[in-house]
């Protein structure tokens, strides 16, 4: 099950990019996300009215608010907007990769989960590898203010303290229940800074629209794949994942639009793949879902 979670969260995750790839030339990245999640959350809504599931509580519907917010809407703009600003990719995607490296850190003191030895030459390895991918593009010159470096940081630190009160706080809540949540609310954030900003109008162009019913439905696995990842293995394993996305996203824009794999990002993907292979070491006890919450998942199916 977790081989699936795994592969199916790289893929999606990395769609995302993708999609933002296609739609930065034709919008803004306010309207851009605001359209993605408008999409994306009344897809969701329409989903959720035909299915059982048990009435969120409200201590639930704020937390799913908050990791909607932090998790989704947050690394959504912080990497949207940064690029956009003119911060190179690569170094989008470099500070995106300290993401693993700090969700282990901040496991132990908040959630009392054990990082061995072997999972942290993993995710050092992993940081390595991916410095290795975008090489090329860190040395490129760029026009972004200063500021605008931050953008990753917070956005990347916005998906690590969602990623801890998720495993905390929201394990009990429906999958699908929460990322409908999630989608509203961050649907809700980009019409705002939209409206503010004069941007909410779209462009006619069928690009656009390409581009956003990409990334739309990106949400949909990207996210259904990393929280229920979040949920079944340890943050370690789960986050150093990550580490394979810039990997997959070489390789699609070289699919799809023609883009050059320098042969130094080529030993990076390699390296990448090793420092998965490393902190995706077999579960010990301590690492386990805790039992009540397998039960919840369960409980949740059979209502289904």
């Amino acid at each position: 099950m977790n081989v699936w979670i795994s592969v199916g969260f790289v893929i999606m995750w990395s769609s995302g990019f993708i999609g933002a790839r296609l739609g930065a030339h034709e919008a803004g990245s306010y309207p851009l996300l605001m359209w993605r999640f408008v999409i994306a959350a009344a897809i969701l809504i329409a989903v959720q009215l035909f299915r059982r599931t048990p009435r969120m509580s409200a201590r639930d519907l704020v937390v799913q608010i908050a990791v909607g917010i932090l998790g989704v809407g947050g690394i959504a703009l912080g990497t949207v907007k940064a690029i956009e600003l003119g911060v190179g990719a690569g170094t989008v995607a470099l500070i995106a990769a300290l993401q693993p490296i700090i969700s282990s850190a901040v496991a132990g003191p908040v959630l009392g989960e054990q990082v061995s030895r072997r999972q942290w030459a993993g995710l050092v390895v992993g940081l390595a590898g991916v410095a290795l991918v975008v090489g090329g593009d860190l040395g490129r010159p760029h026009d972004a203010p200063w500021w605008a470096f931050g953008l990753p940081f917070a956005g990347m630190a916005g998906l690590v303290a969602a990623t801890m009160l998720e495993r905390r706080a929201g394990a009990h809540t429906d999958l699908t229940s929460g990322l409908t949540v999630q989608c509203v609310a961050s649907a809700v954030l980009f019409t705002v800074l939209s409206l503010v900003a004069g941007e909410g109008a779209p462009p006619g162009d069928g690009t656009f629209w390409l581009a956003v019913g990409w990334f739309a439905i990106s949400i949909f696995g990207g996210y259904g794949f990393y929280w229920l990842g979040v949920r079944r293995m340890s943050i370690a394993s789960m986050t150093s994942l990550i580490y394979l996305t810039p990997p997959t996203i070489a390789v699609w824009a070289l699919l799809m639009f023609g883009d050059r794999i320098e042969p130094l990002a080529i030993v990076g993907m390699a390296v990448c793949l090793l420092s998965v292979l490393l902190a995706l070491q077999p579960q010990s006890e301590a690492e386990e879902v805790p039992e009540h919450d397998l039960a919840s998942e369960l409980s949740n199916i059979r209502e289904q």
